[in-house]
């Protein structure tokens, strides 16, 4: 199992593109909109900090000493630093999760989406349907011939993924989503790959099934838009 820090780094290259300076330029899922101003990645070990590739290297040198020379976070002195510069749309929080190492299992009413049935998506996620390719692996639970619930890949690369869990409301509840979400990470360490889960902290059903999945939280994110 790799360290906090190494799981926020490996967050990180999920979430964002970056460049050869190390500086976030857009999103990582399409349609690759521009990465926010800043992100911060912090663990009870420390703290990870990205800049967009479009702030100002004075701006940039102003945030970096208020984060760096203080333990904790002071979101309401970086906004004024920021706003010095640009006017900030919004702060985002969020925990950020692992998936324990699970044990191969069978999920009975799980369905894997494929090319060949990735039809069962349409009617009630074509978003996930028009952009399949990007999406994998991807799981459902299928009702009347389409999928309710769904669980696939949000952002990803090479080493670690992270999970896009939703169920139609009518039917929550049924634990659904947690069988997609265990056939999903199964997947992805079947590949050797890291499975990763966030959310923020004002989506309570959300953590819940983090907290039903029993994940691991090894950090929280904090983005300035």
């Amino acid at each position: 199992m790799l360290s906090d820090m190494e799981l926020l780094d490996c967050h990180v290259q999920v979430l964002y593109k970056h460049n050869e300076f190390n500086q976030i330029t857009h999103i990582n899922e399409l349609p690759y909109d521009n990465a926010p101003s800043i992100y911060i990645g912090t663990s009870k070990y420390g703290k990870i900090v990205r800049y967009s590739n479009d702030l100002d290297g004075n701006l940039v040198n102003d945030l970096d000493q208020a984060i760096q020379l203080s333990s904790n976070i002071e979101i309401a002195e970086i906004f004024n630093i920021l706003n010095k510069y640009k006017q900030l749309s919004s702060v985002w929080i969020g925990p950020a999760y692992v998936f324990p190492k699970l044990r191969k299992q069978s999920l009975t009413d799980v369905v894997k989406i494929t090319d060949s049935n990735k039809e069962l998506l349409k009617a009630k996620f074509p978003y996930t349907y028009e952009e399949f390719e990007y999406k994998q692996p991807c799981y459902a639970i299928i009702q009347d011939d389409m999928a309710v619930s769904i669980c696939c890949s949000a952002r990803q690369t090479s080493m670690a993924a992270e999970a896009s869990l939703y169920t139609l409301e009518e039917f929550r509840g049924k634990g659904y989503g947690l069988d997609v979400s265990n056939a999903w990470a199964m997947d992805i360490q079947s590949q050797g790959r890291i499975a990763l889960y966030s959310t923020s902290w004002d989506n309570f059903s959300s953590q819940s099934v983090a907290k039903k999945l029993n994940l691991i939280q090894y950090g929280t994110d904090i983005n300035f838009s």
